[in-house]
């Protein structure tokens, strides 16, 4: 009798011991293939990494794919990369919420860029910004491209001209494919994205191509995707702080879930050849302006700073990423969560 109790406690044991194994791994497996937003509200986004860097490395451009984490439909915040960085996504199991429509004529990559992406915010017209647009448009599918007028102009001047690249879209030489209808974004008023539950309003940036700022926006939640950028202390514009003041105004009553921002160089870049770019010191310097209008600072404790944008290198030497990393580290005095993006990652927030 002694016997048998012992047996079924070792096994009672042994279940429990199973059962801390499999919860165990199963957090490592998601901690490896997403990150979820720290705090007790339910996400609201789901971002996906298709590109990080700001050149020069191809195949890896700035683009990322947003969607509300209750419906099957992204928007795609530039396009650098596109179909390399869908399928690097899928290696890192991006895409494992989303229930991709299976039509058989395409691949699982065709299918999620053909029938999931709705659309593309597009925040300036350099090349790294739309390579994988411009690439991919044979075999893209209908959609609108979202830009202030300038940036579709220079889509259309630079790129669909018939001689950069066919015209797929709906202005501009003859004869237009009309693929891609070209909407114009007007500077802080709401635009709905088609086929989704969102709304995007934009801002304009400097850069020495007119950039934007998108904030997007479900009910009461908000993301805010930005082009490339200088601070405003070297460009002398203000652009940055209309942005701040907009969304100061708007975490009155609003929630800002996440942020993705530009770090272009290091701290040893001088700021005479920043060309519309920010380094760790000037972007710390931009959130701490954005920290000082928050009455509530409780509203901005967990969101999290994806930092994007960071020039890759072929020269010898130190690591760019590992030196902003530890560069923003140092100077974030106010706990600010800052991300590095990396090419296939899955955010929730």
């Amino acid at each position: 009798m002694q016997k048998n109790n012992l047996t079924r406690r070792i096994s009672a044991i042994q279940l429990l011991c199973l059962s801390w194994l499999v919860i165990f791994f199963s957090g490592q497996l998601q901690a490896d293939n997403v990150i979820s937003k720290t705090g007790t509200k339910k996400p609201a986004f789901e971002l996906v990494v298709l590109g990080d860097t700001g050149g020069i490395q191809d195949g890896n451009l700035s683009a990322f794919l947003l969607r509300d984490i209750n419906e099957q439909h992204y928007i795609s915040l530039d396009a650098g990369t596109l179909v390399n960085g869908i399928n690097i996504a899928q290696q890192h199991n991006a895409f494992a919420d989303l229930t991709v429509i299976q039509d058989p004529q395409w691949s699982t990559t065709g299918n999620i860029l053909r029938q999931h992406v709705k659309g593309y915010l597009i925040s300036h017209g350099h090349l790294d910004h739309v390579a994988g647009l411009l690439i991919s448009s044979p075999e893209d599918s209908a959609k609108p491209i979202y830009a202030l007028p300038s940036v579709n102009q220079t889509l259309i001047d630079t790129y669909f001209n018939w001689k950069a690249w066919a015209n797929f879209t709906n202005k501009g030489l003859p004869p237009r494919l009309n693929q891609y209808q070209l909407v114009d974004l007007v500077p802080k008023q709401s635009q709905t994205i088609t086929d989704t539950s969102l709304k995007v309003t934009a801002f304009s940036l400097s850069h020495p191509l007119e950039s934007t700022a998108f904030v997007i926006e479900k009910d009461q939640d908000l993301f805010v995707y930005l082009g490339d950028t200088g601070p405003d202390q070297v460009e002398k514009q203000g652009k940055l702080k209309a942005l701040w003041q907009y969304l100061a105004q708007q975490l009155q009553h609003k929630h800002l879930r996440g942020l993705v921002i530009e770090v272009s160089f290091t701290n040893q870049r001088p700021d005479n050849l920043l060309f519309g770019h920010l380094t760790p010191k000037w972007l710390i310097q931009e959130l701490t302006q954005f920290h000082t209008l928050i009455d509530d600072k409780s509203k901005i404790k967990d969101l999290q700073v994806i930092i994007s944008h960071i020039k890759y290198t072929m020269k010898n030497g130190p690591d760019p990423r590992e030196q902003i990393k530890q560069q923003l580290n140092q100077g974030n005095l106010l706990g600010f969560k800052f991300v590095l993006a990396t090419q296939g990652q899955r955010l929730h927030l």
